[in-house]
Order: C-alpha cells, then structure tokens, then sequence
C-alpha cells in the first residue's frame, strides 16, 4: 500500500508560478508523476519522473513545467512557471509501486485574473 499526500495547489494570475508537491508513504515506488483533470475533459499525463531521474512531459507543458524527485524523502515536485487559463485542472499525484499505481485524493490549480 502506498499513501499519498499532495500540497500546493491555489490560485495564481496568468504567467505565475505554483509548486505542488506530493509525499508517498508506505510500499517503495518507481515511477511517480502528476496528471490533471479539467472540467468535462478526461484525465491527462503532465509529467513523469522514474526513481532514475527520467522524465516525460506532456507537450502542453514543455519549458514550462519541472518534475523533479527526491528519493531520500520518497517526494514528487512539480514546479509550474507561466501557468495559463488553460492549466487550471485538479491534479491528481500518482505513483507506481509495482504492480500497482495509486493516486492521491488531488490539489485544484486555477489560473485566473
């Protein structure tokens, strides 16, 4: 079992920055990543770091977006920079702790004036 715990989300003003971070408890896990859900849309892949330091971004958030990881902490980030309306979505941490993945309860990002 593998529990996790998100922090960060909030409103912010087109072209600002957010930090969400998300704490896994429990089971080792692999692959940890952050994706989002707007209203009426399906869920999507933002980013993905494994336990290596390897990444996937979503191209929507190419140069704008930072997935980084600190194993010792067993704690996912994701830096947020020049947010637009369109990022406003509630995001969801994810983890993989073989085989199974878990998601976190989710932290809602608005990106308003």
């Amino acid at each position: 079992q593998v529990q996790l715990v998100e922090s960060g989300g909030g409103l912010v003003q087109p072209g600002g920055s957010l930090r969400l971070s998300c704490a896994a408890s429990g089971s080792i896990v692999s692959i940890m990543g952050w994706y989002r859900q707007a209203p009426g849309k399906q869920r999507e892949l933002v980013a993905t770091i494994s336990s290596g330091g390897s990444t996937i971004y979503a191209d929507s958030v190419k140069g704008r977006f930072t997935i980084s990881r600190d194993n010792a902490k067993n704690t996912v980030y994701l830096q947020m920079s020049s947010l637009k309306p369109e990022d406003t979505a509630l995001y969801y941490c994810y983890a993989r702790s073989p085989p199974l993945g878990y998601w976190g309860q989710g932290t809602q990002v608005t990106v308003s004036s």
